[in-house]
């Protein structure tokens, strides 16, 4: 294994040495290219799973001791999501099933919102309670009027509910705060999406371009091992960041770029592109239309241009523009994930879709593959009634492009406004913080405060919990069955998840509590079955498989429907666009009174003395989600705040010093953070980790540990194709007047 190679994936390995159950540690270790199996003990157990830890849902087995306790989690070497390695979030899930401040039993609230204040309630008491005010809403308001933020694996069985009960009001906040702009920058480019995992054909690519994508820190499992694979193979790898990143330190180039300045060195690149004739003529002129008028459009966008713009050097510009052709078409200019920057980021997806387009990667091998899903059959239930409004009713005309729901959209359509026919009454919101997710967390506490119901289900006590009226307690991922994974890939394939142990506590499965509170509301049509595994025994059956098939092997794939993987040479391809060909010029934005082609257009600097905030993810750390895991703060128990070493001489600033934040609108955070004085970060910018800085006690190990970003996001540039919500418009500067000692500092 080459030094490059063995360097990366420390980041998938780091500190996680350690944890057997009943030990504080799970252990995990990489040997050469293998991870190293640990054999079951004569009289242990194993059974199927796919992780929760992170969209990813890797597939894995669960090991139990002779006693029947979960002991350990290892990759499923036939899962194409993580090819039999798991990352150390994923091996410390279990830590998740060991929470001692796991939510143990229902509970009503007893006090005003936001104080979490609870009694506990029996669950019949918790579903009587929900379905009756359901019940009022739906008489007096309409059942549209109920709206569900899901993200997890439970939201199946709750949108299930929720379509029974007479809503489509359905939101997964991941669209509008996190993925939403490339899907629709991709759609109008290409006239699909990117999908999860991302359809990136990393291990063949001969040049891969991360323009504020964190490879290895996000730690996406299947990204990360084909990115070490191209690394090994000697792929170009090109990070555009204003901070040293872990990806950064494996390229060729870093481009340490003035952030909010993204649009403008791609427009420069497909200026060089196209001005030195190094796009693929043939792939363009077959397969895309609009290119004159993208030629005429970047003309005046030179490398110079662009430098007086994004400090990037015209000659760097210009070298990394003829790597990218060098490597046509096996090159991918990644998409990213969590895209919501500066408000205009559909426009900026728009300029990387384009930019894949002139390389001719999309449908080529190291470029952007067709994925295939396997489909499973519904389990038959009668037709769900037809909504008398539509979620995108709630924002009135806005976002039409917009290819999910818009969850600040939903949160906006809350807060009583006179011009609505229906204002949102109650919110189901499950597996999701949304004082973290949701941006401008004021505007969410005024959405909150004007409900008649809001119902939390959740695993842990988040900041969310405290202003539930009714909490319900979700066994976690390792305890419960859930729908089958059936995720697109390079090969369609299935993954179950069945429960190694009973549920801790007084918690349930997400499909019980769907099936039970159908009960109280009249809807047991839609549950006709008398548990989950009848549905997946059901379903499997049509595929030619079984549960009992499924138990064993965990994971099965199947073929291809279709030789379509990539374009075969010549092929002819009709793209779902307007036109049937990939848009440089795309007619859907321009039919919304939008720009068909990427406009670069300033955005605000930081005031005097204050500085741009950045923020991230770290490879053991899913959003704050794991904050409070008890294997995974010991590896990371707190962020700290990245800052340029001309800016801390400048402010007296020290290496593990706790300072407190304060941004542009006079917000100051709750608790402190650690400094890290580093030249990693740019002079204008400081950085830290998103997911820490929780503020419920009951948190035992993340209340008060480090600085809650969001928190600090009060400006919120929203984007006007399709609702994203920017959050990199904000900036901070040091509160340094008063002792601060890291918890204690909020306390």
């Amino acid at each position: 294994m080459s030094n490059s190679r063995r360097e990366f994936i420390k980041i998938s390995t780091l500190g996680t040495a350690g944890v057997a159950l009943g030990a504080k540690y799970l252990y995990s270790e990489v040997i050469g290219d293998a991870p190293l199996r640990f054999p079951a003990s004569e009289g242990s157990l194993r059974t199927p799973t796919y992780c929760e830890v992170c969209f990813w849902q890797c597939a894995g087995w669960v090991y139990k001791n002779d006693s029947g306790e979960i002991q350990k989690i290892t990759g499923n070497d036939d899962d194409p999501h993580c090819n039999g390695r798991f990352c150390p979030r994923g091996t410390g899930g279990v830590g998740m099933y060991h929470d001692e401040d796991r939510l143990k039993t229902p509970l009503i609230r007893t006090s005003e919102r936001g104080k979490d204040t609870f009694r506990e309630a029996t669950w019949d008491e918790a579903f009587d309670y929900i379905a009756e005010k359901l019940k009022k809403i739906a008489a007096e308001q309409g059942p549209e009027c109920v709206a569900l933020f899901t993200h997890g694996s439970g939201g199946a069985h709750f949108g299930h509910l929720l379509k029974a009960f007479g809503s489509a009001t359905i939101s997964a906040p991941s669209f509008a705060q996190c993925r939403g702009p490339r899907e629709v920058a991709f759609i109008t480019t290409f006239g699909d999406i990117i999908y999860s995992p991302e359809r990136t054909d990393i291990r063949d690519t001969r040049c891969l371009v991360l323009i504020g994508s964190h490879l290895g820190e996000n730690m996406h499992n299947g990204q990360v091992q084909e990115m070490s694979d191209a690394i090994d193979k000697g792929a170009t790898i090109i990070t555009v960041d204003p901070r040293y990143s872990t990806a950064a330190s494996k390229s060729k180039y870093w481009l340490p770029i003035k952030p909010a300045t993204d649009i403008a060195l791609l427009l420069a690149w497909i200026n060089v592109l196209i001005e030195n004739e190094w796009y693929d003529k043939e792939y363009v002129e077959k397969y895309t239309t609009g290119f004159e008028q993208l030629k005429a459009h970047v003309q005046p966008f030179t490398p110079e241009w662009a430098y007086g713009i994004t400090t990037i050097d015209p000659n760097v510009i210009r070298e990394t523009a003829r790597e990218m052709r060098n490597a046509s078409p096996a090159v991918i200019v990644h998409p990213g994930r969590h895209v919501t920057w500066y408000g205009d980021d559909t426009q900026r997806l728009r300029g990387v879709a384009i930019l894949n387009a002139l390389l001719g990667s999309w449908g080529r091998r190291g470029g952007f593959y067709n994925p295939e899903k396997m489909k499973l059959p519904d389990y038959p239930v009668p037709p769900f009634p037809k909504p008398n409004r539509m979620p995108q009713d709630a924002y009135q005309g806005k976002y039409r492009l917009a290819n999910e729901v818009v969850s600040n959209g939903l949160c906006d359509a809350t807060i009583p406004s006179v011009e609505r026919e229906c204002n949102i009454r109650a919110w189901i919101v499950n597996g999701t913080n949304l004082m973290a997710a949701l941006p401008d967390q004021q505007k969410t506490i005024d959405a909150i405060n004007a409900l008649d119901l809001l119902v939390v289900v959740d695993t842990m006590p988040v900041e969310i919990t405290g202003y539930a009226d009714v909490v319900l307690p979700e066994c976690t991922y390792l305890e419960r069955y859930d729908m089958i994974r059936q995720s697109p890939h390079r090969e369609p394939n299935i993954a179950l998840r069945m429960p190694a142990a009973r549920p801790k506590y007084n918690s349930k499965p997400a499909w019980w509590m769907a099936k039970q509170l159908a009960g109280k509301l009249g809807l047991e049509a839609w549950f006709p079955w008398n548990d989950l595994e009848e549905v997946l025994d059901w379903q499997l059956k049509q595929i030619g498989s079984s549960l009992d098939e499924m138990k064993r092997m965990g994971v099965k794939k199947f073929p291809r429907s279709y030789d379509d993987l990539y374009f075969a040479p010549g092929e002819e391809v009709t793209f779902n666009t307007n036109s049937g060909k990939i848009e440089l010029y795309a007619s859907d934005l321009e039919a919304e009174g939008f720009a068909p082609m990427p406009v670069y257009t300033p955005h605000e600097e930081p005031p005097e003395g204050f500085y741009r905030l950045n923020y991230g993810r770290a490879p053991v750390h899913t959003f704050s989600r794991t904050a409070n895991n008890p294997n995974l703060t010991d590896l990371m128990d707190e962020n700290t705040l990245w800052v340029n070493p001309k800016v801390a001489k400048l402010w007296g600033l020290k290496t593990g010093q706790y300072v407190k934040l304060k941004n542009q609108d006079g917000k100051v955070s709750t608790f402190a953070i650690k400094v890290r004085v580093t030249e990693r970060i740019r002079w204008d910018s400081v950085y830290m980790v998103h997911g820490f800085g929780h503020n419920n006690p009951r948190l035992s190990r993340a209340h008060g540990r480090g600085v809650n970003d969001t928190e600090l996001v009060t400006r919120v540039h929203v984007d006007p194709v399709m609702g994203g919500t920017g959050m990199r418009g904000n900036f901070v500067t040091f509160v340094t007047d008063e002792p601060t000692d890291g918890k204690e500092a909020g306390s």
